[in-house]
């Protein structure tokens, strides 16, 4: 034994010293709280030796404590992630945390843990950084779910795709690839901004904005162009997508092919502007959004003066009140029957009406506004007042009829009375003329 090394028993006097000392610097109250909490949670010094661990680490990688108290992390883990913790300190040291570094400790049956390590700085009575106190999380279910969400996208029907705050493509799954007419290499890790214009690009970042805001964003129009030069009118619903802390990460976008949609719209348009009955179009809040050649033949304006109008410029307060009365009935049933309304047309005349009105949805069923029929009453109520005139003048021929009758009447009843006279005179003389 060489004069310079020290017996053995003074050895292992000092290594116990050494760890009585380094024990001691971690304080009662943190000694409580590591040994009590639900997750894995150790102490480390900055050469990366585990000082202590709370069971929760033992049942997740299966070690004895002795087998883990006084070793070095860099036995359960890899080189490359021995220097990644390593750098954690580095950080822990310099900034008093480190969050989220990834570690893949090996347990004691070999198994390959993913965990993810949020650290701070322990530190002695001088404030001095002297560990790191960590929190491992086990990722394992976490990874599951991420592998579930990812299928999930992977295999839904429409096209659908996740991007991280600067725009980036992280993942799309096949539908993209079928809208766009693009391999999914060529879309993944690519910005979206490579797929739309200026505008619609500086329309995603805010709409980005307003994700990580309020987690959710509706009915953003985005017109990608395919690997053909085609551009896809579409409709995108994004939500927020978080990290394992609840901090919005990015986005997961959900596209509508809009171009059936569109031809549909044009189509139901095209019915309303070609209809022989005055059909308009309003929002929630009355404004005339679109409105036929029958509705400008009935009010005598042009289309240009009665769209982008308020209903309530053609119709009397009243009446407008009765007119949001049956937009709300739209709303809550989805129809309204027989509104009367009096519009005025642009000579001054009040045309009676009638409004029958059905609801106008969004692609996800939402009530926007109403489609309304207008019906003049002109037509009807001269027919109204005509038959209101035959009648009176039946009920005078009537009653005429009744006086024609009562005479006629009267004029039997007195011929009949003058029979019975005659009668009774004739007998009276035969009578006489016997005798």
């Amino acid at each position: 034994m060489s004069p310079e090394a020290p017996p053995p028993a003074i050895s292992k006097v000092a290594s116990a010293e050494s760890k009585t000392a380094r024990r001691a610097a971690i304080p009662l109250a943190a000694d409580i709280i590591i040994a009590n909490a639900p997750d894995p949670v150790f102490v480390s010094d900055l050469e990366g030796k585990i000082l202590q661990a709370n069971d929760a680490v033992f049942e997740l990688l299966g070690f004895r404590p002795a087998e883990l108290i006084e070793q070095s992390l860099s036995r359960i883990i890899s080189p490359e992630e021995t220097r990644d913790f390593m750098l954690a300190l580095d950080e822990v040291v310099e900034h008093g945390v480190t969050r989220n570094a990834v570690l893949n400790p090996r347990s004691a049956s070999g198994e390959i843990i993913p965990t993810t390590l949020n650290a701070s700085a322990l530190r002695n009575s001088d404030n001095e950084v002297i560990g790191a106190i960590g929190i491992l999380r086990d990722m394992r279910e976490l990874d599951k779910a991420r592998a579930f969400a990812v299928g999930l996208i992977e295999n839904a029907p429409d096209p659908m795709f996740v991007s991280d705050l600067e725009g980036k493509i992280t993942l799309a799954n096949d539908a993209v690839s079928q809208l766009l007419g693009f391999r999914t290499d060529e879309v993944v890790e690519q910005s979206v901004s490579q797929f739309i214009s200026q505008e619609e690009t500086r329309q995603f970042t805010a709409a980005l904005r307003e994700v990580v805001e309020k987690g959710v964003i509706r009915n953003v129009t985005l017109s990608p162009r395919t690997a053909t030069g085609e551009v896809i009118p579409t409709s995108l619903n994004a939500s927020a997508l978080r990290d394992s802390e609840g901090k919005v990460i990015g986005a997961i976008g959900i596209l509508r092919d809009m171009r059936e949609l569109d031809k549909a719209r044009a189509y139901a348009e095209s019915l309303i502007k070609n209809a022989p009955d005055p059909v308009f179009v309003t929002d929630l809040e009355g404004k005339i959004t679109l409105a036929n050649d029958a509705v400008s033949q009935l009010l005598g304006f042009r289309t240009d003066e009665v769209v982008e109008q308020s209903v309530s410029r053609f119709i009397s307060p009243e009446e407008t009140r009765q007119f949001t009365d049956a937009l709300r009935e739209v709303v809550e049933k989805g129809v309204s029957r027989n509104a009367s309304l009096n519009p005025r047309a642009a000579s001054g005349e009040l045309i009676p009406t009638t409004l029958n009105a059905s609801a106008l949805r969004d692609t996800d069923g939402n009530v926007i506004g109403a489609l309304g029929i207008l019906r003049d009453m002109r037509a009807y109520r001269k027919v109204v007042r005509d038959l209101e005139q035959s009648k009176s003048e039946l009920q005078e021929k009537i009653l005429d009829l009744e006086k024609f009758e009562e005479v006629v009447v009267g004029r039997e009843l007195k011929m009949i009375a003058l029979e019975k006279e005659i009668d009774a005179l004739r007998r009276e003389t035969d009578q006489r003329a016997g005798k």
